[in-house]
């Protein structure tokens, strides 16, 4: 509860703030200073110490595995002020709103984390989306901003409506828009599966599928993180998606084993999975921007996050924090180096370890990571989906694909590191100051951390 809200009302400070201070600099130190300040407050949450005593009628129920995504998402997010901070400032003369928008987004985070209605999940989702839509068209003056932002704002609107026809036909077939759904004293007897409430998670399976990008709802995605402004495509390529896979494992995990026997759920995510891994890197191999290159890695990335979704054990929790950690940080730091670029395609990376050796050995450490690649933390996150699937029992078939299209992804990570180490040509940049390579050294540190030792974030977890 503390970061829901302290989230919204940091928000509004933000909103004053853009009145009262006319730096575009304070109101970044503003908003630095509220994560910081958002981040100790979910930790004390986390270990019991709650600000707000509220009774939400248990339509919010606060877990611990809930808390520390938090706790991950809120750290990401203030890693990703650091090292982008200056770039959302020179994004338009709106500074300060900017920041109000991604506080507000990570309120619906909070919220998508500890729901227990479908109502709050329907809330959760539109208090992180329509600052989304905001923020992918904020460049003004780019045709591209403002294509990506319209085609994410109907597209988003669809899948609402999609998912809101679910909640309608699941309250319809329950009785109830609780996540736990009583099956006994029903006049005496007992109530099972009705054809309304199937249907109704078929519709909400849809509408979260578009939320994540998976296949086959994942067309809307390439444009919209290529036409939205850089800095915005890393916050919600990493932070926003993450949070969207925890929303969607609390869905299933309520509803799937008491639906199984009306309908073949694994079967049905084993294909959604295979689909989303193939689209996601065959496509990717294809791609000559390494922006968009990035847009088509984030869907297959899904597809490996949603083994999580699959298996709905504590291997999949445990992976789906460490892959939210690891993709988020790698991503992250992508992308800050992508905005230094001057021309984002392959060809533009060409002699870069010549000309910035440091920006290029950043670049690699975090391609290796997304790869998975051992000594970094993306080998470990890929490991505990597969480990995951690998406790049901089942679909070993499945852990196989994955290793299999894993091997496909690396190629066009290491066409990226080919074009720095081992191209002809003169990578051109922006001017780099000396903090930003201090945050990135750290932050590619990290990612190695993680690698090395990535019972150092699960720690937190457990005490």
């Amino acid at each position: 509860m503390n970061a829901i809200i302290l989230s919204a009302i940091w928000g509004v400070v933000m909103m004053l703030s853009s009145v009262l201070f006319k730096n575009k600099g304070a109101h970044k130190f503003i908003a630095g200073l509220g994560l910081l300040v958002l981040l100790a407050a979910n930790v004390c949450d986390t270990y019991g110490d709650a600000f707000f005593k509220i009774n939400t009628h248990n339509m919010l129920s606060f877990s611990r595995f809930g808390l520390f995504f938090n706790s991950i998402a809120i750290a990401a997010t203030f890693i990703y002020l650091l090292l982008s901070g200056k770039e959302i400032e020179k994004t338009g003369a709106y500074v300060a709103e900017h920041f109000t928008l991604i506080f507000f987004v990570l309120c619906g985070v909070c919220i998508l984390t500890s729901f227990n209605t479908l109502l709050m999940l329907f809330l959760g989702i539109e208090i992180l989306s329509i600052p989304l839509y905001i923020l992918t068209g904020s460049d003004k003056r780019n045709l591209k901003s403002n294509e990506a932002a319209l085609k994410y704002f109907l597209m988003g609107s669809f899948s609402t409506g999609l998912l809101l026809m679910g909640i309608a036909l699941v309250y319809g077939g329950t009785g109830t828009f609780m996540l736990e759904v009583p099956r006994s004293s029903i006049m005496g007897g007992y109530r099972g599966v009705s054809f309304l409430e199937v249907t109704g998670l078929l519709f909400l399976l849809v509408a979260m599928c578009f939320k994540v990008s998976a296949a086959p709802f994942h067309f809307w995605t390439p444009d919209v993180y290529d036409g939205a402004p850089s800095v915005f495509t890393s916050f919600m390529a990493t932070i926003v998606k993450a949070a969207a896979f925890v929303a969607f494992i609390k869905l299933f995990e309520a509803r799937v084993a008491d639906t199984s026997n009306a309908i073949d759920w694994k079967m049905l995510l084993s294909i959604i999975i295979i689909a989303t891994l193939l689209i996601g890197n065959i496509t990717a191999v294809f791609q000559q921007s390494v922006k968009r290159m990035l847009a088509y890695s984030s869907i297959a990335q899904a597809g490996f996050m949603l083994f999580a979704v699959f298996s709905l054990n504590d291997l999949a929790k445990e992976g789906i924090l460490i892959y939210s950690a690891a993709y988020s940080l790698a991503t992250i730091g992508i992308f800050a180096v992508l905005i230094k670029m001057k021309d984002v395609t392959f060809e533009g990376f060409n002699g870069l370890a010549k000309t910035n050796p440091l920006l290029a050995a950043a670049t690699t450490i975090f391609l290796l990571s997304l790869a998975g690649i051992p000594l970094t933390a993306g080998f470990f996150a890929k490991y505990y989906m597969l480990a995951s699937v690998i406790k049901t029992g089942s679909y070993t078939w499945m852990v196989v694909a994955g290793v299999l299209f894993a091997a496909v992804s690396a190629y066009y990570y290491f066409r990226v590191i080919q074009a720095m180490y081992f191209k002809e040509g003169e990578a051109h940049t922006e001017e780099v100051s000396g903090s930003f390579k201090v945050i990135l050294v750290a932050l590619a540190g990290l990612v190695i951390l993680f690698g090395v030792q990535p019972q150092a974030l699960l720690n937190w977890f457990y005490f």
